[in-house]
């Protein structure tokens, strides 16, 4: 036997030592030390790598700035295994988890006895996944909400590679705003969230709505007025002028393509886009882009629905239709970056706002500021 082993004092004796013992080799090599001198202290608290096992991990590694004395203090004088989870941060849901494979101090989670009561039905089996779902389920109570997070503590389960910070961040404003119907964050979504929804249709529906989100964030609810072009019928088919984020987001949905993604250019006039129809059906859109130079507008991209290449008939209505008018009068005017930049910023924080007051913070990765970068990574 090891001295470690010999200086184990559970009041269960001998067998009670030996089934300690066996408990503490469960906790990964790099914590062991720290959590047998935390054992070694007093038998109670070395009975906790039976009743409690991430309990005691917790007392051994505690998170950055607390002080685990006082959970000690309560487990020594014998109160009650609640009242010493409570005095360490540690929800009492947590008491079957896997502690194999923690290396580092449990995240802040939700102690509430309803969400423990549904929780557990999602704790992982294997120790291997006991990290990345702590701080999943961590992330997504703190960012989302607790019924989200239970989302997320049963998908990662199904998908633990899918589940990446930025996913969870994201997913979780959606399901943030999915509650609060007073919001423009919940006027715009197409798609709500919900605990039905498998992981990949919620990724789906979020992106989709974060999209609606960056057109609204360019275009807001403004009318381009400088078309380039003109609007309505020609050789049997319609031209329909894309000029506004409702009707870019509306042709988007009904096409299931990508246009939401052009509200940027749009907004610099950098393009203009178009819907070609026949008999008010959708047969393609159309993107018109501005020369450089002295350049004349040109067909920058046209596809059919979800983002099909469009027939070579439509092509040659396209061209045909550019080309009636006189495109060496055509000179777009873009607008000036700085009154862009400052209409972006208002709907910015207008748009946040409300997530930002709820949460007490404005997290690094949703600035005060306007951050296309930011944006781009969440996405």
């Amino acid at each position: 036997m090891s001295a470690n082993q010999v200086s184990l004092r559970a009041s269960a004796g001998a067998p009670g030592r030996v089934l300690i013992e066996r408990r503490l080799r469960r906790y990964s090599g790099s914590t062991q030390q720290r959590v047998r001198a935390v054992a070694e202290r007093h038998p109670r608290l070395a009975d906790l790598a039976l009743s409690f096992p991430p309990l005691l991990f917790a007392l051994a590694l505690p998170r950055p700035g607390e002080d685990p004395e006082p959970a000690i203090i309560r487990a020594i004088e014998g109160r009650p295994l609640a009242e010493v989870a409570a005095a360490a941060g540690v929800p009492r849901w947590l008491r079957r988890l896997p502690v194999d494979a923690l290396t580092g101090p449990l995240p802040v989670l939700p102690t509430g006895e309803l969400f423990g009561r549904r929780i557990v039905n999602y704790l992982p089996r294997s120790p291997k996944l006991t990290t990345a779902w702590l701080a999943a389920v961590s992330d997504a109570a703190h960012w989302g909400n607790e019924p989200f997070a239970i989302w997320i503590a049963r998908e990662i389960l199904c998908d633990v590679k899918a589940v990446t910070t930025n996913n969870v961040r994201l997913l979780g404003l959606w399901a943030w705003f999915s509650h609060h119907p007073e919001t423009d964050g919940y006027r715009l979504m197409p798609t709500l969230w919900r605990h039905e929804l498998g992981f990949r249709a919620a990724r789906g529906a979020a992106r989709a709505w974060f999209e609606r989100v960056r057109l609204e964030l360019n275009l807001g609810d403004r009318r381009v007025a400088d078309l380039w072009l003109r609007p309505g019928p020609f050789d049997g088919y319609e031209f329909a002028a894309l000029d506004s984020a409702a009707r870019i987001a509306e042709e988007a949905a009904a096409m299931e393509n990508c246009l939401r993604r052009y509200g940027g250019s749009v907004a610099y006039s950098l393009s203009r886009l178009w819907s070609i129809r026949r008999d008010g059906r959708r047969i393609a859109n159309l993107q018109i882009e501005c020369g450089r130079g002295r350049r004349p507008v040109y067909i920058g991209e046209l596809t059919a629905a979800r983002n099909e290449r469009a027939p070579f008939e439509i092509w040659l209505l396209a061209t045909r239709w550019l080309h009636q008018h006189d495109l060496a009068a055509i000179r777009p005017v873009p607008p000036k970056l700085q009154d862009v930049d400052r209409v972006q910023a208002a709907r910015w924080r207008r748009l946040w706002r409300p997530y930002w007051v709820a949460k007490r913070r404005i997290p690094e990765w949703l600035p005060l500021m306007v951050s296309w970068q930011v944006i781009n990574g969440l996405r």
